[in-house]
């Protein structure tokens, strides 16, 4: 049987599938809530759910550096990853070496739950119940009246940024949040905090860079709010979580930001 993946490549897979390694935290939760009998392997930075050593997962490393030896040796049915968290060379060894491979491309709020269920059938799974709640939580979000426009730091040393065409911006655009850097050429280009584009807010997710409240908001002029990384990045059952609690984290003013 074949399936086709985001980017429009034919994945063959078995009659059935049991065994599943995830290259992809929010894969690695989306499967693991859904029916985390299946998962057999996934990285190292994958922590959802809580539970998920409980079930005798075997981690395979990172994203970027997936160990490859130890996933053949799982006798995956299946591997997932994603376009923009995997390197491509590290999959086409994968696939060299006989695996089926199934790569997510997820851009939107919309997209990811689409591209989710997708997935998931792929698995052999019927549409979970947090694809639904998640989707009606979005739809019923109110756009603020005035929207805002935000740097979104995702590191220092040197200072990067949310940049152009990335899941983070749609989320934020969803809640009436501009991203300053959304024409950006670059996906995650650099900056300095002395020369930015006008603003009102800045974003500090906790991932991947794990800014506080003592180390991020004193760079900046305007308030800041301190979010959820995976909240904020994350695609998958997060998503519920992530439409009842961002709306508020994000609305700060000068009297309550953490700064």
């Amino acid at each position: 049987m074949n399936v086709v993946d985001d980017e429009g490549r034919r994945v063959p897979l078995p009659a059935s599938v049991g065994r599943v390694v995830s290259l992809v935290p929010s894969l690695t939760e989306a499967v693991g809530v859904t029916e985390p009998g299946l998962l057999v392997g996934a990285t190292d930075w994958c922590t959802h759910p809580d539970d998920l050593d409980e079930h005798g997962i075997t981690r395979v490393r990172g994203t970027k550096n997936p160990d490859i030896d130890t996933i053949v040796a799982l006798r995956p049915d299946l591997v997932l990853a994603n376009a923009e968290e995997n390197k491509p060379a590290e999959l086409e060894k994968l696939r060299a070496a006989g695996l089926a491979v199934y790569v997510t491309d997820i851009r939107t709020v919309d997209g990811a739950l689409r591209s989710l269920e997708r997935m998931l059938a792929a698995c052999g799974l019927e549409r979970p119940a947090w694809i639904d709640g998640a989707r009606a939580a979005w739809d019923a979000l109110p756009l603020p009246d005035a929207p805002r426009r935000a740097v979104v730091p995702i590191w220092r040393k040197p200072w990067m940024a949310v940049g152009s065409d990335t899941f983070t911006g749609a989320v934020l655009a969803r809640l009436g949040v501009e991203n300053v850097f959304d024409d950006s050429p670059e996906r995650y280009p650099r900056f300095d905090p002395a020369d930015l584009p006008p603003h009102d807010l800045v974003v500090l997710p906790d991932e991947p860079y794990r800014f506080t409240a003592d180390d991020g908001p004193e760079a900046f002029a305007a308030p800041s709010a301190l979010v959820s990384g995976r909240l904020l990045t994350w695609y998958g059952p997060s998503l519920l979580e992530a439409a009842r609690v961002l709306p508020g984290a994000l609305a700060v003013d000068e009297a309550t930001a953490a700064r």
